[in-house]
C-alpha cells in the first residue's frame, strides 16, 4: 500500500539481503507515468551486470530489484535511470512488515504542484522563449525566422540528449527520438516556427500526462489518507495521543464519537455504530458492540470505544487494501500485452513508412524533397504508440481503484476483464447468499436429553470455524451446556466432523451422511422432511453410529441477496445457486431468491458442475474463501465474500469486501465499463493514427499537428480512463453484452 512524495529525498534505501552478496533494493521513480517509461527503465537495466528481478509499477512509481554490487553499485543503477530524464531516491517509505512482507505508508507522501517537477518548469521555459518570438518577430521582421530558434534548440537538447542516453540503453524508437529527429529536420529545412511548437506541445503532453497519473495515483491514496496519524493510546486511566505507527498489537486505544478509527482491532468495550465504507464500502454504518471487529479509517458514529489493536499501522486492512491495489494495477491484462507485442511492431514500420516517404518521391518521381522531407518527418511523429500502450493499462488502474474505493478488490487486469465476460456466476450458499450466522432452531433428541444431545454435537465441532458448527457452541454456551473433552477430531469434507467424546465415536454430518452410516430407516424422515421444507438445514448426531438425534438450523439470506441476483439478471448473467445443502433447504431459499440451485454437492460435485457451466460461457465462482477454495479455483473468475479478512484479500481473483451480494452486479457493470473505456480509447488511438497517417501523406497535416496526434490522443485517453474514478455506485447498468 503506497505512497509518497516526489520531494523528500530519502536518507537510506530500504533493502533485503538475499542470496550471496546480492540485495533487494526499492526506488522511487518520478516520473515514471505510463507503460512507456516502465519499458525504458526495465530494457536500460536489464542490460546492467548482477540486475535481476526487475520490477517497475508506473501507478507506484515504484522500481523493485534484486542487484549484486560486486557486479554492478547502486550508483551506477541510480545514475542509469537519471540519464533517461527520470528522478530517482530511495523508496523510504517502504517498510519490511512482521513475516517479511512489505508495508507501504501510502499516504504521508504527496503529488508536488505541477510547476514544481522537472517537466513543469521544462515546459515553462519551451513555454516563454516560444511565446516570445511572436513579438520578437513583429518588432524585428528580420529576426522572424530565427526567433523561434531558441525555443527549439533548448527542447531538443533536453529531448534530444534523453533520446541518445535511451538509444544507448536499448530503446531506438522512443518518442524522445522521433520528436528530436523530427524537429532536428525542421530546423535542417527552415520551418524553426513548426520546430520550436512540435517541442513545446511534446513538453506540454509529458506535463499533462505525468498530472492525469498523479490524479490516478491520489485515488487510492485519499484510502489510506482516512487513517489517521495519531491515536488515543489508554494507560490505566489515562489516553495520551501518539502516532498510530507506534501502536503495538495488543495494546487499547480510545475511540471517542466523530473520531475514526485508528487501527484494525476488536471493540473491548462499549457499542456503537461505525461507518465502515471507507473498507468496505458498505453505504449503512454497522452495529459493534463488544467482541466485533473493526477496520482502521472507519469513524465512530455515536458511542465510546475501547478497542484493542490487532494490526500495526504498516499491516492494517486498509494498506493492505492499497498495496493489493497497486500490484493488481501493475499486472497486465491479456488487452494490455497484445497492445505491447502490436506497438512493438507499429513504431518501426512506421519509422520504414517515414524513410521511404522521404526518399521514394524525389528519388523516383522526382519530388520535391522540401516537401517529402517535411512530410516524411510528420509521419515519425505519428509513430509514437504513446496513446495506444496508455490506453488499456490506464481504464484498468482506474477501474481496479474505482472498484476498491466501493469494497469492490480485484486481483489484477486479467480477472477485471474477465468478469465482465462471465455469463454464469454460480453461488455458494453458506455465508454467501445467506448472512453465515445460522441459529440452532430445534433440538430433537432420538436417545437421552436435549442437553446430552447439545452437548456431544458441541464437543465435536468444537475448534471448527464453520458456520453451522460456531452456531451449535453458541446455543451450547447460552444453554449452559459445558464442552466436554473430545480427541481425535477430524473433519470429512462435505459429510461430517467426527471425534471421541465419552469414549464414543460423535459425528455431527448431514442426513445423507447419516443414512450412508446406519442407513435411511434409521432417521425420522418426516421430521427431516418438515425441518427442510422450512429451508432449515439439519445436522443428525450420531453416536458410534446410531442416530443420538437431530439439530435443526437456519441461516437467513442476506437482505440485499434478491436484489443482488435480480440486478445480474439485468445485465444478462445467469445465477446458479451450488450448495453442499440438501435439496429441500437448497430450494427453499433459492425460491426465494428466485435462483437456480443444485444441492447436496460435495466439493467434488462443485467441480463437476463447475466445468459443466464453462461449456456455455465463462463463469465466476462466488464463495466464501474458507471452504470452496477448489471451485473458486475452477472457475474463470473466482470472487471470494468477506469484509476485509485474510481470506478475502489473499484468495480468489476479486474480493466483495463489504459482504454485499449486490457488489457482484457491481463488479461486473464496472468490469464492463471498464471494457467500454478500454475500446474508445483503443479505437480513438488507433483511429486517430490513422487520419492522420493519410493526411500527413497528402500534406494536409504540419508537424504542430502530428505532434497533437499523439499528445493530444494521450491526454484524451487518460482523461477517458479517469471517468472510471468517479464511478461511486452501481450506476446504470450496461446493455447485456453478446457471448464471446
Amino acid at each position: 500500500m503506497q505512497e509518497k512524495t516526489m520531494e523528500a529525498a530519502a536518507e537510506t534505501t530500504v533493502e533485503t539481503a538475499v542470496a550471496g552478496g546480492e540485495r533487494v533494493l526499492r526506488y522511487k521513480v518520478a516520473g515514471m507515468d505510463c507503460p512507456s517509461c516502465v519499458g525504458k527503465i526495465e530494457t536500460a537495466l536489464r542490460r546492467l551486470p548482477g540486475a535481476s528481478g526487475i520490477g517497475l509499477n508506473h501507478h507506484s512509481q515504484i522500481l523493485r530489484l534484486t542487484l549484486d554490487e560486486a557486479a554492478t553499485s547502486r550508483s551506477t543503477v541510480e545514475d542509469t535511470i537519471r540519464a533517461l530524464g527520470y528522478g530517482v531516491e530511495p523508496a523510504d517509505t517502504i517498510r519490511l512488515a512482521d513475516g517479511g512482507g512489505e508495508a507501504f505508508d501510502a499516504g504521508s507522501r504527496t503529488e508536488p504542484r505541477w510547476w514544481r517537477t522537472g517537466r513543469g518548469r521544462i515546459a515553462i521555459v519551451i513555454g516563454l522563449l516560444a511565446g516570445a518570438a511572436y513579438p520578437l518577430s513583429w518588432l524585428a521582421p528580420a529576426l522572424a525566422d530565427v526567433a523561434p530558434m531558441p525555443a527549439a534548440l533548448l527542447g531538443l537538447a533536453v529531448f534530444g540528449r534523453r533520446a541518445v542516453r535511451l538509444a544507448r540503453s536499448g530503446s531506438p524508437f522512443s518518442i524522445e527520438m522521433l520528436m528530436s529527429v523530427a524537429t532536428l529536420g525542421a530546423l535542417v529545412i527552415g520551418e524553426a516556427e513548426e520546430a520550436a511548437v512540435v517541442v513545446l506541445l511534446f513538453a506540454i503532453g509529458e506535463l499533462l500526462e505525468g498530472v492525469a497519473a498523479g490524479t490516478a495515483r491520489s485515488g487510492i491514496r485519499a484510502l489510506s489518507a482516512l487513517v489517521p496519524r495519531t491515536a488515543l493510546l489508554i494507560e490505566g486511566e489515562d489516553a495520551r495521543a501518539v502516532p498510530v505507527d507506534r501502536l503495538e498489537i495488543g495494546q487499547l486505544v480510545l475511540v471517542r464519537p466523530g473520531d475514526r478509527v485508528s487501527a484494525d482491532g476488536v471493540v473491548e468495550e462499549g457499542e456503537s455504530d461505525i461507518d465502515e465504507s471507507p473498507v468496505t464500502g458498505e453505504s449503512v454504518p454497522v452495529a459493534k458492540t463488544v467482541g466485533s471487529p473493526v477496520f482502521a479509517g472507519g469513524i465512530n458514529a455515536t458511542g465510546v470505544l475501547r478497542v484493542r489493536v490487532t494490526r500495526k499501522a504498516s499491516d492494517n486492512t486498509i494498506a493492505r487494501i492499497v498495496q493489493l491495489v497497486e500490484e493488481a494495477q501493475a499486472a497486465k491484462s491479456p488487452t494490455a500485452r497484445w497492445i505491447e507485442r502490436f506497438s512493438a511492431r507499429y513504431t518501426p514500420a512506421v519509422v520504414i513508412v517515414s524513410v521511404l516517404t522521404i526518399l521514394v518521391p524525389p528519388l523516383g518521381f522526382g519530388g520535391d524533397w522540401h516537401t517529402w522531407v517535411y512530410r516524411g518527418l510528420a509521419l515519425l511523429l505519428i509513430g509514437c504508440p504513446c496513446a495506444l500502450v496508455l490506453s488499456t493499462p490506464a481504464a484498468i488502474a482506474s477501474g481496479i481503484a474505482a472498484g476498491a474505493r466501493r469494497g469492490l478488490l480485484v486481483k489484477g487486469g486479467a480477472a477485471l476483464e474477465a468478469i465482465g465476460k462471465v455469463r454464469t456466476i454460480a453461488f455458494d450458499k453458506t455465508g454467501t447468499l445467506t448472512l453465515g450466522q445460522p441459529r440452532v432452531t430445534d433440538i430433537v433428541p432420538l436417545a437421552g436429553t436435549e442437553r446430552t444431545l447439545l452437548g456431544l454435537a458441541a464437543a465435536a465441532e468444537n475448534g471448527s470455524a464453520h458456520p453451522l458448527a460456531r452456531a451449535i457452541l453458541e446455543r451450547a454456551a447460552a444453554d449452559g451446556v459445558p464442552l466436554r473433552p473430545a480427541r481425535d477430531r477430524k473433519a470429512v469434507p462435505g459429510k461430517a466432523v467426527q471425534a471421541v467424546v465419552g469414549g464414543r465415536l460423535i459425528e455431527v454430518g448431514s442426513p445423507r451422511h447419516a443414512a450412508e452410516r446406519c442407513g435411511p430407516e434409521a432417521l425420522p424422515a418426516d421430521i427431516v422432511a418438515a425441518f427442510e421444507e422450512e429451508g432449515k438445514t439439519v445436522a443428525v448426531v450420531l453416536s458410534d453410529g446410531q442416530p443420538a438425534g437431530l439439530l435443526a438450523l437456519r441461516d437467513e439470506p442476506r437482505p440485499d441477496a434478491a436484489q443482488g441476483i435480480a440486478a445480474l439478471r439485468g445485465l444478462g448473467v445467469r445465477g446458479v445457486m451450488l450448495t453442499g445443502d440438501n435439496r429441500r433447504t437448497g430450494r427453499a431459499v433459492a425460491r426465494s431468491l428466485d435462483l437456480e440451485v443444485k444441492a447436496e454437492l460435495l466439493p467434488e460435485d462443485k467441480l463437476r458442475e463447475i466445468a459443466a457451466l464453462k461449456a456455455h460461457g465463462a463463469v465466476a465462482m462466488i464463495g466464501d474463501g474458507i471452504n470452496d477454495g477448489p471451485a473458486l479455483a475452477a472457475a474463470d473468475v473466482g470472487i471470494a465474500m468477506g469484509g476485509g479478512t485474510d481470506v478475502a484479500l489473499e484468495t480468489a481473483d476479486a474480493a466483495l469486501l463489504g459482504n454485499r451480494v449486490e457488489g457482484v452486479a457491481e463488479l461486473v457493470a464496472l468490469s464492463r465499463a471498464t471494457l467500454a473505456n478500454i475500446r474508445q480509447n483503443v479505437a480513438f488511438a488507433l483511429g486517430l493514427k490513422a487520419v492522420f497517417l493519410v493526411t500527413t501523406l497528402f500534406g494536409v497535416t504540419d508537424l504542430w499537428l502530428a505532434i497533437l496526434a499523439d499528445t493530444g490522443a494521450t491526454i484524451v485517453v487518460t482523461l477517458n480512463a479517469l471517468r472510471l474514478l468517479r464511478r461511486t455506485g452501481g450506476g446504470p447498468v450496461p446493455a447485456p453484452q453478446p457471448a464471446p
